[in-house]
């Protein structure tokens, strides 16, 4: 089915040309009551699909289908843990470098560059740390700077990791018949962290701190934070990721595990 002509392309190509005319309204002045005439076109508004997110089950069976004995599958597991426990976006995943990782006792901090250049530090607990020591002690010296890599010792792609998401996806399917009919995407991952944040505070500027969210209205004005999950909490349904650290203060989520 064609997509050229669906809302959310229409308002895509808006904002495109709406770009374009504010960066001629300085530099063509005889143009200017042109340029207001298209900026002056009403933005339509569209539905807001609901993002699908992944149970406790669902994540643990995710987690669980790359192959711990295969250098892939460690590294796979890896970048899942990742992307499901510190929400991190797919560029931000990717690009992700060793020199940003650093070991805490039983912990990992991750330092996060995103959007805008904003950076932010991740204190991730002992399931997350015992995955990427299991995949830094396979590395091995590579040409790039990037902490993971691909089959043929480069950095990482988009493309790469959605293959990589939709392999494993594929086969936690046979082991949670509840994934079937869930489309998983490297958002999901992100939405399934901040939705598990958010159930454990209620906050949500917690949830935009540990995000990286550009804006927020009561969002305080730094582009630096170091956000801290609690101890843990003994979880009645099957785990995922789990959210431990040393300061009480962080979220206690779903992902909880002893």
């Amino acid at each position: 089915m064609c997509n050229r002509n669906l809302p959310v392309a229409w308002r895509a190509r808006l904002a495109a040309v709406r770009a374009f005319m504010h960066f001629l309204e300085h530099r063509v002045p005889a143009a200017l009551d042109q340029i207001r005439r298209v900026l002056a076109i009403p933005v339509h508004r569209t539905d807001t699909r609901l993002v699908r997110h992944l149970s406790a089950a669902d994540s643990r069976a995710v987690l669980d289908a790359p192959d711990p004995a295969s250098r892939l599958g460690i590294r796979d597991r890896a970048m899942l843990y990742l992307g499901l426990t510190g929400g991190l976006r797919v560029s931000e995943l990717i690009g992700l470098r060793l020199d940003a990782v650093r070991f805490d006792g039983r912990y990992v901090e991750i330092r996060v560059r995103g959007k805008g250049r904003k950076e932010r530090a991740l204190l991730l607990w002992k399931e997350v740390g015992d995955a990427l020591r299991a995949w830094l002690a396979i590395r091995g010296p590579a040409a790039v700077p990037e902490l993971f890599l691909n089959a043929r010792g480069r950095d990482m792609t988009r493309a790469g990791f959605a293959h990589v998401l939709r392999k494993h996806t594929a086969n936690a399917r046979a082991q949670c018949p509840a994934l079937r009919d869930k489309r998983i995407s490297p958002h999901t991952l992100r939405h399934t962290c901040a939705l598990s944040i958010l159930q454990a505070t209620g906050d949500i500027r917690k949830v935009s701190l540990w995000l990286g969210h550009a804006q927020l209205s009561h969002r305080p004005p730094r582009s630096t934070c170091r956000l801290t999950p609690p101890k843990r909490s003994r979880p009645s349904s099957p785990p995922c990721p789990s959210a431990s650290a040393r300061d009480a203060s962080g979220p206690r989520t779903i992902f909880s595990r002893h």
